[in-house]
């Protein structure tokens, strides 16, 4: 998918590219895409995954209430409720699955997981508006990214056990959603000035990174070390 980027989003994008790089090359993605993950390492990310999503839709839903105007007020508050739950519910589905939901997974966020939704719901919450918007997007467009590489990758694997997840990333309505969140991100950063778009680029690699970090440590069973 080409992106409808203006300057500060391609700069933006730009900016991660080392970080992208490896992701690329991540275990739990390069497993998932062939399909020989491991049941347990899947389940763990899931689980991970949903202690992120009550976090991240409290700060979307902060964000909301501090958007200038109402095309972003409703998207950021429609991302807390609706895609959020859509997530969860795909998430419970998949935690169903006889190959899946006898596999053991720990009962709380890891140290990744928390540092993550920690660091989103404290810029969503006292850096500028146009922060926030840095600090949430990655999760958006990275992960956007990452499903259109998964779903071209995991397509050659007859019955692929993690098919419905990679395709659900690849959705063509989560893609949209995600040039939105491009489109009101290159809004915000227009709205502002230097050095506050300084402060943006640094928190939208920070957040990217813990998305790198995110990955890597669910697939090390992070939680499980405690």
């Amino acid at each position: 998918m080409t992106w409808r980027t203006r300057e500060f989003s391609a700069s933006a994008w730009e900016h991660i590219a080392g970080i992208r790089e490896r992701i690329e090359q991540l275990p739990l993605l390069t497993q998932l895409a062939d399909g020989t993950l491991e049941p347990r390492r899947f389940v763990e990310y899931i689980v991970q995954d949903d202690f992120y999503l009550r976090g991240y839709s409290r700060a979307l839903a902060l964000l909301a209430a501090r958007a200038p105007h109402a095309k972003a007020r409703s998207f950021w508050a429609q991302s807390a409720g609706e895609a959020v739950a859509a997530e969860k519910l795909m998430h419970d589905a998949l935690l169903n699955d006889p190959l899946l939901r006898s596999a053991p997974h720990a009962a709380a966020p890891s140290p990744t997981t928390r540092g993550y939704v920690n660091f989103i719901q404290t810029a969503v919450a006292y850096d500028p508006y146009p922060v926030g918007v840095a600090a949430v997007l990655p999760c958006y467009w990275v992960y956007a990214q990452v499903g259109l590489d998964l779903a071209e990758r995991a397509g050659a694997v007859e019955n692929h056990p993690y098919g419905t997840w990679v395709a659900a990333y690849a959705d063509p309505a989560f893609q949209e959603t995600t040039a939105v969140a491009i489109e009101l991100l290159d809004e915000a950063a227009e709205a502002t000035d230097d050095a506050t778009r300084t402060v943006m680029l640094d928190t939208f690699a920070d957040a990217t990174r813990y998305e790198e970090l995110f990955w890597e440590r669910s697939h090390c069973l992070e939680a499980w070390t405690l």
